[in-house]
């Protein structure tokens, strides 16, 4: 029995398969006999005006130069996602998600207290140099966070 429809099944594959090739090829002569329209005509070139031209009318105005944006502006652009003026609490939280990532080791979405301590203890054993149990000036100052490098340019 299951041999039969083993067979059957086979059969019925080649046909499909045959009828397939048959409608591919019929559908590619159909493509070949197809004739293209002409192409349209080429619109004629649009003057220019050379370098010694007369103008008319006044010079336009010089555009305004950009203002420097101060650091606390550039400090609220970076919050303000949107660039609606405002800065919601998702625009605000959004900087930190990051950094809470990194923190939630088992991906729950939850920061238990044994996520948090076991980074800080690590972060205060690696700024701990001379393995005193204290944390020195020099060495405190090592447990601030990296600033990233600025562009060079502001393409």
């Amino acid at each position: 029995m299951a041999v039969s429809r083993f067979l059957i099944g086979g059969v019925a594959s080649a046909l499909l398969l045959t009828g397939g090739l048959f409608l591919w090829q019929g559908h590619s002569q159909l493509a070949e006999e197809a004739v293209l329209p002409d192409p349209p005509p080429a619109l004629p070139a649009i003057p220019v005006a050379g370098p010694n031209a007369p103008t008319r009318g006044p010079a336009p105005p010089a555009l305004p130069a950009a203002k420097e944006a101060s650091r606390e502006e550039r400090r609220f652009n970076r919050f303000d996602r949107d660039r609606n003026e405002r800065i919601s609490r998702v625009e605000l939280m959004s900087s930190r998600t990051a950094a809470f990532r990194k923190l939630d080791t088992d991906g729950n979405n939850l920061l238990t207290f044994e996520e948090w301590a076991v980074t800080t203890s690590e972060r205060f054993a690696g700024a701990d140099a001379d393995k005193s149990g204290d944390l020195t000036r020099a060495e405190f100052a090592t447990t601030a966070p990296k600033r990233a490098a600025k562009a060079k340019c502001r393409c």
